[in-house]
């Protein structure tokens, strides 16, 4: 079910209504409504695939109990063992067979050796995978370093595992922070849902008003890059970088408001990324929940910066290209996380990357000085070529894409117009108030809603770009 779509506003009022005013008096119940309504709200694209969910809440929870039920050491990590190789397991078949296959099969036509693919299967990706596995994974492994107890109650961590608001598109939550307060009696706050409703129309504006406008256009130029100006190819790329950020903050948005509907905090995923001054600072406030997902349980355990320099650049680059596999089944994903880290590198090197720290960002304004302005210029500008990589195709399609960049005209000709660089200042500016904590007036509000309300009238409505990870 997509959050932009008529069936999602008459679930989401259905479930609040029930959640609220039929099962409020017992938790056991309003968790397993969250539970029913989850798997409703995942099965209405394909209910096949609610078994995954269903075998991975299970084996997990009991996984839980066997490692934290275990004094001997060999045995507790050979349960957590078993719960990495199910869940990567999972993931791994349905997201990365076929592209092992080919892979396999491209290497050894290069040297010589033609065989012919028979081994590739028709497999479709399951929505969310990418991140409830990861979801599912993390409790395993925190009860493991016993930082975290089980809980005893499965529908409670069923519906931690499958919540509907973040279930597909994250934020990619921990069991520390999300379990306990399925387990805890929540009451109906105003001011939180309040501040929930903000936020999905916030999102919902990012997502149907501006990610959604962008998307033919961008689709129009990455498909047909050879027959546009450079100019029109640059301009392809900024429209990019401010879709994927509409449509997946958007995302984050929606998620986070609609759980505070029902009484629950999730953890900021979006901190305005395109305001930083470094790609440290930027990886710090770009998809959080992921990137603080694999500093925590890959980056550290791998002796994160505390090894030397140069064990802590390869721990640097196999947390960037970890983190680009995981985004897809493709080299250009790959490549992508490798720019990344190139790009990270010499501040970790000079030991600069921990520059620019959130609250000395809150301190200051960095656009009234032209050394900040500059900088936040130059992220947002090798950010936007690295994403060149990741809409691309392929990595020929990427290269090509760049080599097109030779001139700044632009060809207005075609569809480029005034609305569409109007949109991103507009998003930039609403972006910075809400960065600066600027109360934004109730007439904006209106005025979003009635952009949401006008931008669903279109005949394709898109998906979450999100939904192919």
């Amino acid at each position: 079910m997509l959050f932009n779509s008529l069936e999602f506003f008459i679930f989401l009022p259905v479930v609040f209504l029930l959640y609220w005013f039929v099962v409020h008096k017992k938790l056991k119940l309003q968790n397993l409504l969250i539970l029913i309504a989850s798997y409703v709200f995942y099965g209405w694209w394909d209910y096949r695939f609610l078994s995954l969910i269903a075998l991975s809440s299970i084996v997990d929870y009991f996984i839980g109990l066997s490692i934290h039920g275990s004094n001997d050491q060999k045995v507790r990590k050979r349960w957590l063992v078993l719960s990495a190789l199910f869940n990567l397991g999972l993931l791994g078949f349905f997201k990365y067979y076929n592209f092992f296959i080919e892979s396999w099969v491209d290497l050894l036509a290069s040297v010589g050796y033609e065989l012919e693919n028979t081994w590739t299967l028709k497999v479709i990706l399951p929505v969310g995978i990418s991140f409830y596995t990861f979801q599912t994974m993390s409790y395993s492994i925190d009860i493991y370093r016993k930082k975290l107890e089980p809980t005893r109650d499965f529908v409670a961590f069923a519906a931690f595992v499958s919540f509907f608001p973040q279930l597909v598109a994250g934020p990619i939550e921990r069991a520390s922070n999300l379990l306990p307060q399925m387990l805890h009696k929540r009451k109906f706050d105003k001011l939180k849902s309040i501040k929930g409703i903000e936020l999905i129309v916030w999102g919902m504006f990012k997502k149907v008003v501006i990610a959604d406008s962008f998307a033919p256009i961008v689709n129009d130029i990455f498909s047909n890059y050879s027959d546009f100006s450079g100019g029109t190819l640059i301009l392809g790329a900024v429209f990019f970088a401010f879709q994927i950020y509409g449509d997946f903050s958007g995302y984050s948005d929606i998620a986070i408001g609609t759980a505070k509907l029902f009484g629950f905090d999730l953890m900021t995923n979006f901190k305005f990324p395109y305001f930083s001054r470094s790609i440290g600072e930027f990886w710090r406030k770009w998809h959080i929940s992921l990137s603080t997902w694999f500093r925590d349980y890959l980056y550290i355990p791998l002796g994160g910066s505390k090894v030397g320099k140069l064990m802590g650049i390869r721990n640097v680059f196999a947390i960037f290209l970890v983190s680009g596999f995981w985004h897809g089944a493709n080299w250009t994903f790959i490549v992508w996380g490798g720019i990344h880290a190139l790009l990270f590198i010499p501040s970790f090197v000079l030991g600069t990357n921990r520059r620019h720290l959130d609250d000395s960002v809150d301190q200051k304004n960095m656009l009234l000085y032209v050394k900040n302005a500059s900088q936040v210029l130059f992220t947002f500008f090798v950010v936007t070529i690295a994403w060149i990589f990741f809409r691309a195709d392929s990595i020929n399609d990427a290269i090509h894409y760049i080599k097109g960049i030779d001139s700044f005209k632009v060809d207005t000709s075609s569809f480029i117009m005034f609305s569409d660089i109007l949109l991103i200042i507009v998003l930039l500016v609403l972006d910075f108030m809400r960065y600066k904590k600027i109360r934004i007036h109730f007439i904006f509000w209106i005025l979003m809603v009635m952009a949401i309300i006008g931008s669903l009238n279109r005949e394709i409505q898109a998906e979450f770009i999100y939904f192919q990870f």
